[in-house]
């Protein structure tokens, strides 16, 4: 009898389906290419925010008289490696954020480079660990109209799971419209960094011909 063939079969089996599960919760997460250097802050900010898949979004609570509230949430920026580096969110009026935002709109989103794993063994309050705080109005976006199709577009393909949530508890595609921003990505204090420089920056793969790149060939 081989005895080890009939412990390997279900061990292959078992790794196989965690590897399709792995590929399903990443998907839209792998990195391309290297993080920007600090000195191009908007390359960077655009970096951390389309690499990201999850954040901490903060909300000023109804229940709370006012206090702000802070929640984890899955968000996307855009079609994987294409982000537009607007946050878009998929959120049920029966948790307390999307309550929140229905009342007051003032929000924000602060997510870190720790998650992606490119910090090393770094304190994610470490400044050379790059992190983000997106602050505006959280705004719910109005069902069928074209935004909220590429919402609900964008938000699928990073995060499959969403499509097979339950239907009767009210989720809502909603957006961060957003007003500040604040940057840490170096020693020095935040980064100074405009809205419109943060959404018109340009993120390129090493591996696109329109990045120069040398070789040297010679000897040492």
């Amino acid at each position: 009898m081989n005895i080890k063939g009939q412990i390997n079969r279900p061990y292959v089996l078992f790794t196989f389906l965690l590897f399709l599960g792995f590929q399903d919760s990443v998907s839209g997460r792998l990195l391309l290419g290297k993080k920007p250097a600090p000195r191009d802050a908007a390359a960077t900010a655009r970096w951390l925010v389309s690499q990201n898949s999850w954040g901490v979004l903060n909300t000023i609570s109804v229940d709370l008289g006012g206090a702000p509230f802070g929640n984890v949430v899955s968000y996307s920026d855009g079609l994987p490696n294409e982000g537009s580096g607007i946050p878009y969110f998929y959120l049920t009026t029966l948790d307390p954020t999307a309550k929140n935002a229905l009342k007051d709109q003032r929000s924000s989103l602060t997510v870190s480079e720790y998650p992606l794993g490119t910090c090393g063994k770094k304190d994610p309050e470490n400044p050379t660990c790059a992190k983000i705080t997106l602050t505006g109005k959280l705004k719910v976006l109005e069902r069928d109209s074209k935004e909220a199709e590429l919402a609900q577009r964008v938000l699928f393909a990073k995060h499959p799971e969403m499509k097979r949530w339950p239907k009767g508890h009210n989720f809502r595609f909603f957006k961060l419209d957003i007003e500040d921003i604040f940057l840490i990505d170096w020693f020095g204090g935040p980064k100074p960094l405009t809205v419109e420089q943060y959404l018109h920056a340009k993120l390129k793969d090493p591996e696109n011909r329109s990045c120069a790149k040398i070789t040297l060939t010679g000897k040492v």
